[in-house]
């Protein structure tokens, strides 16, 4: 969510944290199925045909009803909830947090070096980028979350805590990775999400803009941002999905990807990625902009 462009906060924190966490639930009830079909296009190793399609994506529920195969969509659904919850909880919390301390202290530094109108833009994707960076945090939840997705064969009927337990540092497998791909990826969410409003939409008060101008903002900002850090993004999600035991360096997955699949592999997963960007933010932004301030009133 964008923050006022003086810096100064709006809601509570409070406020934030109720408002982003149930925008979270509800994005993560309609979107998870697609998001478990994009993680399982991306750690395909063959080439995908119609014929192949259905076992990729419904694995030994190819055959099954229809009721059966969507459920199937829906592995690791406790971990995707602690996951996205969390996640939507720090973006949207933690950006405006983020450019607040960006503005208060380096906004003249910005502002001399990208002039006003830039430098505000260039402080909220510089925001975005540091919120990225820190969301690192959260991988051992991402990475519980895709096994669970594409691996299910890796818990061998383990619960979370003793995984936890057993698996410690090797649940931040792909940390660089992470880092790497949220970094860019953030930057350009938040940084083409404030283009498209200050140039095409002539937004100067971010926290102001309506819903509409919400909707086109955050499809272009989205988009680019999937976009940018999807080599990455499929890197970061071979190295997770591999068993617990197994360390694959992102070096190998790389040039294992470039010999037996060539460099259009590094964009698996990318067209349902883009397809669901539009309603998904929309969505979420949507809900996040209207609860934080409904919360506000009360917290």
């Amino acid at each position: 969510m964008s923050p006022p462009g003086s810096g100064k906060s709006k809601e509570s924190g409070t406020a934030r944290v109720l408002g982003s966490g149930a925008s979270g639930v509800a994005e993560l009830l309609v979107f998870h199925p697609v998001d478990t079909v994009a993680k399982r296009l991306m750690s395909n190793k063959g080439k995908v045909s119609f014929s192949t399609l259905s076992p990729i994506i419904f694995r030994d529920y190819a055959t099954a009803s229809l009721s059966k195969k969507l459920l199937s969509l829906f592995p690791g659904l406790g971990y995707a909830a602690g996951y996205k919850i969390s996640q939507r909880i720090y973006k949207f919390g933690g950006q405006p947090w983020f450019n607040e301390i960006i503005t208060r202290h380096y906004k003249d530094q910005f502002t001399s070096v990208f002039g006003e109108r830039k430098g505000k833009m260039m402080m909220q994707a510089t925001a975005g980028s540091l919120t990225g960076i820190g969301e690192v945090v959260l991988l051992p939840l991402d990475a519980l979350k895709i096994k669970r997705q594409v691996n299910p064969e890796a818990f061998r009927g383990r619960g979370v805590l003793r995984i936890f337990l057993e698996e410690g540092t090797t649940l931040y497998r792909g940390w660089g990775w992470t880092m790497a791909r949220n970094a860019p990826g953030s930057f350009a969410l938040f940084g083409a999400s404030a283009v498209t409003k200050e140039y095409a939409l002539g937004v100067t008060d971010y926290s102001k803009a309506t819903w509409t101008q919400n909707f086109i903002a955050s499809i272009a900002g989205a988009v680019a941002s999937i976009t940018i850090a999807a080599p990455l993004d499929t890197v970061k999600t071979r190295i997770q999905n591999a068993n617990f035991e197994q360390k694959v360096p992102g070096v190998t997955v790389i040039k294992d990807l470039l010999r037996n699949e060539g460099p259009t592999a590094f964009f698996k997963g990318l067209t349902p990625k883009i397809l669901v960007v539009g309603p998904k933010l929309v969505f979420s932004y949507t809900l996040a902009q209207s609860l934080i301030p409904f919360f506000g009133k009360y917290v």
